[in-house]
């Protein structure tokens, strides 16, 4: 990419970071005003990806009793023994079929992998250390001095917090709170998404696309961005620059949806619509992000309540700019405690990037590790905010400093992390 002249935008516009907090901060403010009553009780199954309402607490010791770390042979004392020690065998513990008596001093049963202790057992022998003739044990190998014992409170204690209100529940969670007893869990609604994607320029795709229009990609984006997240919209509209058709449906999407999205409209050219709309129906909080991509941002409100996210038209602006802003949002909407933003990682660049400067940028590029541990970022191909290419295979938000042109390879930046947890 040539460096050319400096960013015709200038300086205008919220820093990233400075939107984020006035967003969240209006976010937070506004959820005293809305109404109760927003959870609803789920199997544990369907709980995935939902956000905990109610603390949830351990009802009992999990697992509940003192088990065996390995197959091998519980012994009746407490001290560490050695080699040539025997003992007189006198029974077996299996999962779900405990040895019934006290063993007692001298005396040792057959136990399996995950199997109670019965009272008078504190040594655990793995059994590739001792050799068995008849009802007799001999230690012939050095034992460690690990006891290999499970105490009966490993997992949990009773009453201890599994799980906390606002928390996001992950694969893990979900797994411990099965292991505790737990069967269904009270989470927060997710909220309702309405999208409203704007252009007269826009054609469904496979449909006749007459000379000036562009198949629309916006809701494809973005529905699967959503649902990618965790979120799906409940409504999706793409409507023609018409003030009145847009007036309309802003208003129809408000009655049933508890968050507004829309692509386009938020600029200041003659067929952008939305904005003004929104300052007649609402109100705009801010518009203009000093971000490349995704400077046409606005937020704001339908009536007092019902938040509104002006993204860009280009669909890569759009992108970027709801995992930036509208993400965090919806988590905050949704009852989650804090919000999650991308993880953050220093990367050394892969090859020179030359860009204008100006704005800070979030450049997509492909994360790659050398053979001898380094992370490196690769950006390929066009940078430009209506290229939906750039988002493919890309690995990694670049952060690149406003003032930055000819990047060099071997530069260091920061990182926002495309990919998430799995447990």
């Amino acid at each position: 990419m040539a460096a050319g002249a400096a960013d015709p935008y200038g300086r205008e516009g919220l820093q990233l970071v400075d939107a984020r907090q006035r967003v969240l901060a209006s976010i937070q403010a506004g959820k005293a005003q809305r109404a109760e009553g927003s959870t609803e009780t789920v199997p544990l199954a369907e709980a995935l990806e939902r956000v905990n309402a109610a603390p949830v607490l351990a009802r009992a010791d999990i697992p509940g009793f003192r088990a065996s770390i390995m197959d091998g042979y519980a012994l009746g004392q407490s001290v560490q023994p050695a080699v040539d020690d025997t003992w007189r065998l006198v029974g077996r513990s299996a999962p779900a079929a405990p040895y019934p008596a006290v063993l007692a001093h001298g005396e040792a049963i057959r136990i399996l992998t995950g199997a109670p202790l019965p009272e008078g057992a504190e040594w655990v022998l793995p059994q590739e250390l001792v050799q068995r003739l008849n009802d007799t044990l001999c230690l012939k190998h050095e034992a460690s001095a690990n006891p290999w014992i499970r105490p009966a409170n490993e997992e949990c204690s009773q009453g201890s917090t599994l799980l906390h209100p606002g928390q996001r529940l992950g694969l893990a969670d979900l797994a411990q709170a099965a292991s505790c007893g737990v069967r269904q869990l009270s989470v927060h609604r997710q909220p309702r998404i309405g999208l409203l994607i704007s252009g007269d320029e826009l054609v469904p795709p496979g449909e006749q696309r007459p000379e000036g229009s562009i198949w629309e990609s916006n809701s494809t984006l973005l529905k699967g961005l959503l649902m990618q997240l965790g979120y799906r919209a409940c409504d999706c509209r793409v409507v023609a620059d018409q003030p009145q058709a847009l007036r309309e449906t802003i208003l129809e999407l408000s009655a049933c949806c508890d968050v507004l999205v829309s692509t386009g409209g938020v600029s200041a050219g003659d067929s952008d619509w939305i904005r003004p709309l929104m300052k007649e129906l609402g109100q705009v909080d801010f518009w203009k992000l000093f971000l490349k991509p995704g400077r046409p941002f606005a937020f704001g409100y339908v009536g007092n309540q019902l938040p509104f996210f002006g993204l860009p038209g280009n669909p890569v602006a759009a992108a970027i700019t709801a995992l930036q802003l509208l993400w965090p949002a919806l988590q905050l909407l949704e009852g989650q405690q804090e919000p999650e933003l991308l993880p953050r990682l220093l990367v050394s660049l892969e090859t020179p990037y030359r860009r204008k400067p100006g704005r800070p940028e979030l450049a997509r590029a492909s994360l790659i590790c050398t053979d001898d541990g380094q992370l490196r970022a690769c950006i390929g191909g066009s940078q430009a905010s209506s290229r939906i290419g750039s988002l493919q295979n890309a690995d990694l938000l670049l952060e690149i400093p406003a003032e930055s042109d000819e990047l060099e390879s071997g530069d260091q930046f920061w990182a926002q992390l495309l990919r998430r947890r799995i447990l």
